[in-house]
């Protein structure tokens, strides 16, 4: 079983959006990509992948797209 904000068990441990956020930033900014070219490989719009690096959203379909556009696991966004 991955680790995702879905299964992770709340009452282990608390993982906030801004949290995810500054990962999922960290994670684009480590590969080279802009926001423009993290939108156009995963098939999310720029104003999503904002949202998400601005703590907005952490919508877990989102996050597994970014995560493979990334070639990372969904956990690196989910800081221990």
């Amino acid at each position: 079983m991955s680790i995702s904000l879905k299964n992770l068990d709340e009452s282990k441990a608390t993982v906030s959006a801004i949290n995810v956020a500054a990962e999922v930033r960290k994670a684009r900014e480590a590969v080279g990509y802009s926001v423009d070219d993290l939108a156009e490989t995963c098939g999310l719009v720029e104003s999503e992948i904002i949202d998400i690096e601005n703590g907005k959203d952490a919508d877990p379909a989102k996050l597994k797209r970014i995560a493979a556009a990334l070639q990372v696991p969904v956990s690196a966004f989910i800081p221990m």
